[in-house]
């Protein structure tokens, strides 16, 4: 086992997890308005999602790793260019980051659970972005090759859950400092860049 690898991955998530996207701004404004605990609740239903999308990308990709192993790398390669059109997507959007969204209504805390998981669940970029991931870090030649998803997607959750957690009970703080501090868009902005673009690197390498 590479414990290296596994380190990268959370590093690479950590990093993913904090730039500002449409899931953490949404947890971010719950808490905001409705309270932490309902924040929480779109948090687990967000995390409970990411279930489903390791599950389709542990046993499809390896089916895919035992019929043809050029296959699995022209798999990577693909996953490396989309993680750098991902980084270019980034690079064109506004260092802005907005807070005010009209959809975002008071519901019941399962409802809240409800809508996180479905977001997730039936966001196909969610899949395509963990079929890009998570092939570069398989981190054993020994273990089945759909544990090794399976833990990476554990990974994933766990990291994600911590962040997302933390964006949930420092709401009001974070708000406050990111108004003040408009240059944290650019300065987050980029660190997704170069996270994507470190990801495709390591992938490829």
């Amino acid at each position: 086992m590479n414990t290296e690898i596994l380190i990268s991955f959370c590093l690479a998530v950590f990093a993913l997890a904090l730039s500002p996207g449409p899931d953490n701004i949404f947890v971010l404004v719950q808490s905001i308005r409705f309270g932490k605990k309902y924040a929480f609740a779109v948090v687990a239903g967000l995390m409970t999602g990411c279930l489903v999308h390791t599950s389709l990308v542990a046993f499809g990709v390896s089916l895919l790793i035992a019929k043809n192993e050029m296959l699995f790398m022209l798999l990577k390669i693909f996953g490396a260019a989309y993680l750098l059109f991902l980084a270019y997507k980034v690079y064109r959007s506004s260092n802005q980051i907005n807070f005010s969204n009209d959809e975002f209504e008071a519901k019941p805390i399962f409802g809240l659970f409800r809508q996180g998981f479905m977001m997730n669940v039936l966001n196909p970029k969610v899949s395509l972005f963990f079929l890009a991931l998570f092939p570069g870090f398989l981190f054993s030649e020994e273990l089945n090759e759909t544990l090794q998803f399976y833990v990476l997607g554990v990974l994933f959750i766990l990291v994600s859950f911590l962040v997302f957690g933390s964006i949930a009970f420092l709401a009001g703080s974070l708000k406050t400092y990111l108004e003040k501090h408009q240059h944290s868009g650019v300065f987050l902005k980029w660190m997704q860049i170069v996270v994507f673009i470190g990801i495709a690197i390591f992938i490829l390498v």
